[in-house]
């Protein structure tokens, strides 16, 4: 095969189709579910630096499935910004891969495989899309995935946690999908590329706009609508935990993001402001609840919390068309992905050693299973943003921006946020060194859930080392130039 035939291979395409039939043959073959995840995980991790290496020629990628272009057909698009998230996607589902093949046991597994490929294959869609009906599409498939999959193990708990999981995704799809609808009643198009020429601030872009803000900020659970997170993360099981919080919540951000820079950016009065006093709330709000938990799980759920709210200080500290915003929280979501993920994979070792996530019981956790307790300590690196981890640049740009707007409140939130969050980190830290007023026997972790674990929190340090790479890499295709940035 020659270098000119790999350049012509649609590896974008591949992307959404590897997955989605992975899926499918994991679920008529189930016994060779694991078997599929290894190939279909190690080939989106390829086919993504393929893409990479194609897109740093041609700068962005748009594709017309079926040779059918907008209005009527479906066209992909990706750019820098798409990039991102699609590392994320494949970094974090191939560690996950080789944990979950290690946590479940068979009987469970046959189901998880099947859901867990579905779940990739809206991520990817989702990041490829190019109009505002699609993205609808792979949030429903995404939600349907995430809460079948938050109910795999079959426990009370995460019943209870998956059907508030449901009602609360199910409300803000519904929510968005009116807000699809009365755009598409008005300008005869879902294509945002389309959208971006014809939109005016008139009451149909208005309502819609409230609409499909208020789904999405439900499905990213950002304060107050944040009341299904907790308990549909602290009671699934902790690859499902990782994946809910790593990359399901940062779907519905990404079209947040997108629709704001393609559409809503110059029309949206008053929006931004709201959005960044809510986020002040959640970091704040997030940070000490955090603190106040005895369970680790439940602890790093509402870190989750308190971690969204930072996603959203981008929209006012952008509304002077800040790049740099846009760029410190790309870096801060991708940073959290592997962060969160790590953490979540460390405290299922934890709960599978002890047979608890009581923090006040971890009885010399550091010196008894050290890789795990180094993955759950680099991870709060990043998530405590020291140097020189992703969560580091991130933040640090992050603030740098509010310092130079003179946006104190946000300054003074977000380095409140830093310490609360280095409180309860060290909280879980310090008793992973101390002994347990009850002792107990302890089980055996099988090495692949620990290097996994340790292998995503080295990656969220790496990233700050690469930084410069990392950016070159989000600014292919000038994804932050706002108003048909598709």
């Amino acid at each position: 095969m020659t270098l000119h035939t790999i350049e012509q291979i649609p590896f974008g395409v591949l992307m959404i189709l590897a997955p989605l039939a992975g899926g499918l043959l994991s679920f008529v073959w189930p016994s060779i579910g694991r078997q599929i995840s290894y190939i279909v995980c190690s080939f989106n991790l390829l086919a993504f630096i393929l893409f990479s290496l194609q897109l740093q020629q041609d700068k962005y990628f748009e594709h017309k499935a079926g040779g059918w272009g907008a209005p009527l057909g479906i066209e992909l698009y990706a750019d820098g910004l798409s990039l991102f998230m699609l590392l994320m996607t494949a970094l974090v589902s191939l560690m996950m891969t080789i944990y979950a093949a290690n946590y479940f046991t068979t009987d469970v597994a046959k189901r998880f495989w099947p859901l867990f490929l579905f779940l990739i294959t809206g991520l990817n869609g989702l990041f490829l899309s190019a109009d505002i009906f699609n993205y609808y599409v792979c949030l429903e498939l995404i939600a349907l995935s995430a809460v079948s999959l938050t109910a795999i193990n079959g426990s009370i708990q995460s019943l209870q946690g998956a059907i508030r999981y449901l009602f609360a995704t199910l409300l803000g799809s519904l929510t968005f999908l009116l807000g699809v609808s009365l755009l598409y009643h008005a300008y005869a198009t879902v294509d945002i590329a389309s959208l971006s020429l014809k939109i005016t601030p008139d009451i149909y872009s208005l309502v819609a706009l409230a609409l499909m803000v208020t789904g999405l900020v439900l499905k990213t659970a950002l304060f107050p609508f944040h009341f299904w997170l907790p308990p549909a993360h602290s009671s699934a099981a902790a690859p499902v935990s990782g994946l809910l919080s790593a990359l399901v919540i940062k779907a519905s951000f990404y079209i947040l993001v997108r629709l704001w820079l393609s559409l809503y950016s110059t029309i949206a009065e008053h929006t931004d402001t709201l959005l960044g006093v809510l986020g002040c709330a959640a970091i704040l709000w997030g940070s000490l609840q955090a603190l106040r938990q005895t369970r680790l799980k439940l602890l790093i759920a509402y870190s989750t919390i308190a971690q969204i709210g930072y996603l959203f200080l981008v929209f006012p500290l952008s509304a002077s068309n800040e790049k740099q915003a846009w760029l410190a929280v790309s870096y801060l979501a991708l940073s959290h992905a592997l962060a969160k993920s790590a953490m979540f994979m460390a405290a299922g070792n934890l709960l599978r050693y002890g047979n608890h996530d009581r923090i006040a019981d971890l009885d010399r956790v550091a010196q008894r299973i050290p890789v795990t307790a180094a993955a759950f300590a680099l991870a709060g690196v990043s998530i405590m943003a020291l140097p020189p981890s992703g969560g580091f640049i991130g933040k640090w740009l992050l603030l740098e921006t509010a310092i130079n707007q003179q946006q104190w409140l946000m300054v003074f939130v977000m380095l409140i946020g830093g310490l609360l969050a280095a409180a309860y980190i060290f909280k879980v830290l310090g008793h992973a060194f101390t002994e347990a007023d009850i002792p107990h026997e302890a089980i055996h972790v099988p090495a692949a859930m620990q290097w996994s674990a340790l292998l995503l929190a080295v990656a969220a340090i790496v990233m700050g080392l690469i930084s410069p790479q990392l950016f070159e890499l989000l600014n292919l295709g000038q994804p932050f130039n706002t108003r048909g940035t598709l």
